[in-house]
C-alpha cells in the first residue's frame, strides 16, 4: 500500500506475492503513471529493496529513511547495554526469595521491617522500557541505590538487628 505523506490518501493497494525490488518499482511506477503530480520523494523502513525500487522507478526523487526506524535502530546499542545492566543488577537481589521465605513463619518487628525491604526491592524492578525513551536499567540503579542508602539509613538510626 502507498500512502500520500501529507493526505493520508491511499495511493496504490495491491496485494503482492513479492517484495523484490523489481515488483515494488513496477507498483511504484502504476503510482508514478496514475497520479497527476510528480512523486517528489518516498520514504520507509529502509529496506534494501525499498531503497532499490525507489531508485529505478524514481531516480529524480528524494528518498528518506522513517525517523522512527531510524532511532530505534540507532539505539540498539544503548538497548543492549540496558539490558545487560538489569541483568546485572538482579544478580545481588536473586536471594531475595529466599529472605522472604525465611522471614514467612515469624511475626516480630524485624521480620516486619525485611519484608518491608524485600517488598521496595522488588518494586523497584518492575518498570521496563524501550531505549532511548526510558532506560530501565538506569532506572533500577538509582531505585536500589536509594533503597540501599535508606535500608543502612534505618539501620544506623534503630542500630542494625541482630543476625538470626
Amino acid at each position: 500500500m502507498r500512502r500520500d505523506c501529507l493526505s493520508g490518501a491511499i495511493l496504490l493497494a495491491r496485494a503482492v506475492l513479492s517484495s523484490s525490488h523489481t515488483d515494488l518499482a513496477a507498483l511504484l511506477e502504476e503510482a508514478k503513471q496514475a497520479l497527476p503530480v510528480p512523486i517528489p520523494g518516498v520514504f520507509s523502513a529502509g529496506q534494501l529493496s525499498k531503497r532499490l525500487a525507489v531508485a529505478q522507478a524514481l531516480p529524480a526523487g528524494a528518498y528518506q529513511r522513517c525517523q522512527f526506524h531510524a532511532l530505534r535502530e540507532a539505539a540498539d546499542p544503548i538497548f543492549e547495554a540496558d539490558r545487560h545492566a538489569k541483568q546485572e543488577l538482579t544478580k545481588p537481589v536473586r536471594g531475595i526469595r529466599a529472605i522472604e521465605r525465611a522471614l514467612e513463619e515469624r511475626t516480630d518487628e524485624e521480620a516486619e521491617a525485611r519484608r518491608g525491604d524485600c517488598l521496595a526491592v522488588r518494586s523497584s524492578l518492575t518498570d521496563d522500557g524501550r531505549p532511548p525513551v526510558w532506560a530501565s536499567g538506569l532506572l533500577w540503579h538509582h531505585r536500589l541505590s536509594l533503597l540501599s542508602t535508606s535500608i543502612s539509613h534505618g539501620e544506623e538510626k534503630r542500630g542494625a538487628f541482630p543476625q538470626r
